[in-house]
């Protein structure tokens, strides 16, 4: 009990201060990302992670630092999935790089309050009523299988019933006033395309935390390990988004590696009471994965650019 409070007390207090240095201090004020700039903060929160993962290894051995790692893989393949989303989302609204870090910030902080809710209530979902593992496992087979062979992104924010709920209650000006998301207009407060903007993105996060929740939780069902794992995942999403936003025409083949995951992990909770298969082997499968759907996007991104610039 003792190492872990030692260890929840040790993740708060990183998070809190990484939290205020990266959101708080170094990106107070609205400005475009550079690719340097994004560049650094993502190797410093995939640092962090290992980091912390080799904490969990010396503390509580080498199968939670596993599933840890796994959890982590899984949740920021997915989170790199989302990006094209949150990228379709910023093109709808015209949101322009200046103001879409305050978006992200504020979604990456409303998102860390989601993934505890829904973390804890699946976990005791799991516990209270066993069938809910195999209702999950097909429920994600079927969204790998769904992604692998559906169409395009498509958005509609205007059918979003946060959205709709805004616009009734709410008064919405035309045009975007800075990086502000309320302004007072002849003295009526009045929301900017930004707060519509941000309520899309917080949507759209409660839609991935239905895949990504129990694609970890057939990992693991120790809420530090899943918690952590997730938390370190979004908290580099936004860096990664300004890293991969400019190429992520490379990753054509992405989306097929993150379906078999799905897909893979669906299946696995689907077996759990046939055959347990192990943490190293479920982590071997998601690397292969992941590194294939890379490689073959870069290697065809590769060779179609000198026919596309022939033409």
């Amino acid at each position: 009990m003792s190492t872990q409070i030692l260890l929840w007390s040790g993740f708060a207090v990183l998070i809190t201060v990484m939290i205020t240095l990266d959101l708080g201090v170094f990106n107070k004020k609205s400005h475009a990302v550079s690719f340097r700039e994004a560049l650094t903060w993502t190797l410093v929160w995939v640092a962090l992670a290992l980091a912390f993962n080799a904490g969990i290894l010396h503390y509580l051995g080498p199968t939670k630092a596993l599933e840890f790692l796994t959890g982590y893989l899984i949740e920021e393949s997915l989170s790199v999935d989302n990006l094209f989303v949150f990228i379709l989302i910023f093109s709808y609204f015209q949101v322009s790089r200046t103001y879409q870090p305050k978006i992200l910030k504020w979604g990456i902080i409303g998102a860390l309050v989601m993934r505890a809710l829904f973390i804890f209530i699946g976990i005791e979902l799991f516990e209270r009523f066993h069938w809910m593992i195999y209702l999950f496992g097909g429920l994600l087979v079927v969204t790998g299988i769904r992604m692998a062979f559906g169409g395009e992104e498509k958005i509609e924010p205007e059918k979003n019933l946060l959205v709709r709920l805004t616009r009734k209650f709410v008064p919405i000006t035309k045009r975007i006033y800075g990086d502000r998301f309320f302004i007072r207009r002849k003295g009526v407060l009045a929301a900017t395309p930004l707060l519509l903007t941000l309520l899309v993105v917080e949507s759209s996060d409660v839609i991935f935390a239905i895949d990504s929740i129990p694609a970890i939780l057939a990992v693991t069902r120790d809420p530090f390990i899943v918690y952590t794992s997730n938390v370190f995942a979004i908290m580099g999403l936004r860096s990664l988004f300004y890293l991969l936003s400019s190429v992520m025409e490379m990753f054509a083949y992405l989306k097929l590696g993150v379906s078999f995951i799905l897909a893979f992990v669906g299946a696995k909770m689907l077996l759990s009471s046939i055959y347990h298969i192990p943490i190293y082997f479920s982590l071997g499968v998601i690397v292969g994965a992941l590194a294939i759907s890379i490689i073959t996007s870069i290697t065809f991104s590769a060779k179609q650019q000198p026919t596309s610039k022939r033409k």
